[in-house]
């Protein structure tokens, strides 16, 4: 006789994405209210804040500042010790840095009902957000994303994770954050290589979700270079909320084989590897999606006037289209073993979201080698093109 218990869990996750700018002003009380639903009478949160080595020093004011913030809280305990780790790929290639950050949560006693609160880029959060996903099975946390790309895209997410074994985010978790805070400020001091190259997962979610915003992102090349506040506002405000209506409408946890935020990622964690991280993400995404987008127009799927907007757009941009190490057939054997990375890390079968239209996807389970060698090629090609007219440009 067999006998069987069936268990049905239902569990809810809910988190707000706030835009704000100097929110650790003392007149700015939005962190703090954020954090009150949280607290309970009689018993103190700690609060531990992991930030970006590069982000505090260019704002030197930003550690002084937090303290002053938590001064006089009652039920809100700031842990002294601020971990400072390096932010972009070193974060999580290295284990020593979440290592660290899980002997600071063991030192400074930081209960599973206390906070983790991570200032940085995407790699920042996402080594800070591992690290709390498995201490105590779960320590609350709390993101700041101080880059294009981890406002717009990764760090209102709910993934957090680590590079092993040489592949991207081989180790991690889906753990969503208690909040995010988008601070406009904190862009400010950006480089103008990492405020552009935040701008390609943007065109990313347009592509595949929204032509109308395509259309915007198309219009507002000259704004967003200079750095206009308002336009930039608007792109990571838009760009967010693409990214969140998709994961709360599909498969937030990823049970499926299914990814489309992932077009033109492929490629993308691959070229990063292979550049030894040299290559930023953002531009990696870049080069990822001009590839996906050519071999859509090779293989027939993707209209010529759609596929020569999307590459005009991201040259506009100034977002690389393809890179020296492509040209060496290694390399693109290597890339092309991709592909399979990208299964496994998918589980089952292989699923890559190409385009049918701009704000039209289309999944395929199989991609041609010999298409995606002519389709690297043809953007060397263009590539060269470019490069030639910069130079002709450039005063004698």
């Amino acid at each position: 006789m067999k006998h069987i218990l069936k268990q049905h869990l239902t569990v809810t996750f809910q988190y707000e994405v706030y835009f704000s700018e100097n929110i650790f002003s003392i007149d700015n009380s939005l962190f703090r209210d954020a954090l009150a639903p949280y607290l309970k009478p009689g018993l103190v949160r700690q609060l531990l804040f992991v930030i970006d080595e590069e982000l505090s020093l260019a704002h030197p004011g930003l550690l002084k500042q937090i303290d002053v913030y938590f001064q006089g809280q009652v039920h809100l305990a700031l842990v002294k010790e601020k971990i400072i780790i390096p932010g972009g790929e070193v974060a999580k290639n290295n284990p020593y840095y979440f290592n660290q950050i899980v002997e600071a949560i063991h030192r400074h006693k930081v209960d599973r009902h206390s906070f983790v609160v991570a200032i940085g880029g995407g790699s920042v959060l996402d080594v800070a957000g591992y690290a709390a996903a498995v201490s105590h099975r779960g320590i609350k946390h709390i993101r700041v994303p101080t880059t294009v790309l981890s406002q717009d895209d990764s760090g209102v997410g709910i993934k957090n994770g680590i590079n092993f074994f040489g592949k991207k985010n081989f180790l991690g978790t889906f753990a969503p954050p208690i909040a995010v805070f988008n601070d406009y400020q904190l862009l400010e001091t950006l480089s103008d290589r990492h405020w552009v190259a935040g701008i390609a997962e943007a065109i990313k979610v347009a592509l595949i979700k929204d032509a109308t915003f395509f259309e915007w992102l198309r219009d507002q090349v000259d704004g967003i270079l200079k750095r206009n506040a308002d336009t930039m506002k608007y792109l990571i405000w838009r760009s967010a909320q693409l990214h969140m209506d998709h994961i709360a409408s599909g498969d937030p946890f990823e049970l499926g084989s299914s990814r489309p935020l992932d077009f033109g990622h492929w490629s993308a964690h691959k070229i990063e590897q292979l550049s030894d991280f040299q290559i930023l993400h953002g531009e990696a995404v870049a080069i990822g999606i001009a590839l996906d987008t050519t071999y859509s127009f090779l293989q027939g799927y993707l209209n010529e006037c759609d596929y020569k907007e999307i590459l005009r757009v991201l040259q506009a941009y100034e977002l690389p289209i393809f890179h020296q190490l492509l040209k060496d057939e290694r390399v693109i054997s290597d890339l092309l073993d991709g592909l399979e990375e990208f299964r496994e890390h998918l589980g089952g079968k292989l699923t890559i979201m190409l385009l049918r239209a701009v704000g039209v996807g289309l999944e395929v389970h199989e991609m041609d080698h010999d298409r995606i060698r002519e389709a690297l090629a043809r953007l060397k090609k263009l590539d060269e093109v470019q490069q030639q007219r910069k130079l002709v440009s450039l005063p004698d």
